[in-house]
Formats: structure tokens, C-alpha cells, sequence
């Protein structure tokens, strides 16, 4: 991948092993169960979009094999994906740290 993390909202991407498209939704999804996981991303199926809350899905930054189409860059979109590492990189801890707690 040429780029790096994180990529911006809108941006429609192939898995590695995958059939269908997903754009991307949002950052920084997680997922409580058997494992607690921070997700890098979250999106849903592209071209159908929102269907039911489970069409929802997280994936991270190395499991994207191909970028289809790159989502709005703006220098809004600019500023916030550079510093959004950072911001959740401090959010992750400590929602871990809370998550863990309460088990």
C-alpha cells in the first residue's frame, strides 16, 4: 500500500481474499466478545450500503489489498486524519484498560 493509515471516509477498498467492496464509515471500531479488539475500520458492503446494523464491518489497515476509489481529502478531512492516529492510539489504552477491568 502506498498510503498510509488512515484512509478517509467514503474510500472504497478490496479486502485481501474478498469478493465485495466496502467503503469506509468510520475509525476505530470495537468489538466486545470471547476477545476484546480496536478495529481500524469500520464500513459496509459497497454499492448497497446500510441495510441492517449487522451489514457493519471492522477490518484493519493491513488487510486492504486494493484502493478502488479514494474517499473526499479537504483540508478538514487533512487535519483530522492527522492527528486521529495519535487521539486513538490514547483512546485505544484506555478503552482496553476499561474493558478489561470490568471483566
Amino acid at each position: 500500500m502506498e498510503r498510509e493509515k488512515y484512509l478517509p471516509i467514503g474510500t472504497i477498498v478490496l479486502l485481501k481474499n474478498a469478493s465485495k467492496r466496502l467503503m469506509i464509515a468510520g475509525y476505530c471500531t470495537t468489538t466486545i466478545g470471547e476477545t476484546t479488539k480496536v478495529w481500524d475500520y469500520c464500513g459496509y458492503r459497497y454499492p448497497e450500503g446500510v441495510g441492517q446494523k449487522t451489514d457493519l464491518r471492522m477490518f484493519d489497515h493491513e488487510q486492504i489489498d486494493k484502493i478502488v476509489y479514494l474517499g473526499l481529502e479537504d483540508d478538514e478531512e487533512k487535519k483530522f486524519t492527522m492527528h486521529l492516529d495519535e487521539i486513538y492510539k490514547l483512546s485505544r489504552e484506555e478503552l482496553l484498560n476499561k474493558i478489561k477491568q470490568k471483566k
